[in-house]
């Protein structure tokens, strides 16, 4: 698993005009190639009636499945352009699906390729970028009376408050960076004065919008 990574927030759409062509770029995450495909067959089926519909996706920790669809475009001036953003922008697990409905001007192949270029790079802007970081969830157990300045102090810190479960003894879930695990016990530790009870969770991605 990387350490952290770049990747695309979830759903996104965008549309832009250039020279009366409309460019509707369409943006999901995808782990597998298989969920890519699915992305784009949906797209295609709900704008089967457009002029193209080109794609481009780049997939797993080392960008080893990249692949790029002109989808009737002159060769390179589509889907290329946009796995470039996709490079550019360092993301991974992303799939770019941009529709075009031709509006009777032609944008010769320069023009095509800042045309798709573009779509995407919007359609990514209006998505949303985040950070995935791998973090280990750290939990402490503590009686029901420290809840408020432990909650509080969390809060008011660097570390990341995760989740409060409510039993019969409060559980706090924090974010921690691998590194800082020991940082946090000595933290906790001297916060509750020794009374809470610290434990080791998970390792889970947090994610922060860019």
């Amino acid at each position: 698993m990387l350490q952290q990574y770049l990747t695309v927030k979830g759903y996104g759409e965008h549309e832009i005009t250039i020279e009366r062509s409309r460019f509707i770029a369409y943006i999901q995450r995808a782990e597998t190639e298989e969920e890519a495909q699915a992305f784009i067959q949906d797209i295609k089926k709900k704008h089967w009636d457009a002029n193209h519909n080109c794609s481009a996706y780049m997939i797993g920790e080392q960008n080893l499945i990249q692949k790029a669809n002109d989808d009737g475009e002159p060769s390179g001036t589509a889907g290329v352009p946009m796995l470039e953003v996709l490079k550019k922008r360092d993301l991974k697990d992303t799939v770019v699906v941009v529709t075009r409905y031709f509006g009777g001007i032609k944008l010769g192949a320069g023009g095509l390729i800042r045309a798709y270029g573009k779509a995407t790079s919007e359609g990514l802007n209006a998505t949303g970028i985040v950070e995935r970081k791998l973090m280990r969830v750290m939990k402490t157990k503590i009686d029901y009376t420290w809840l408020g300045k432990v909650e509080n102090e969390i809060r008011s810190s660097l570390y990341q408050l995760k989740d409060i479960h409510y039993l019969e003894a409060v559980e706090v879930e924090v974010f921690v960076e691998e590194t800082n695990k020991q940082s946090f016990i000595d933290w906790m530790t001297e916060l509750t004065n020794g009374q809470g009870n610290i434990s080791e969770g998970e390792v889970q991605y947090l994610e922060t919008l860019l």
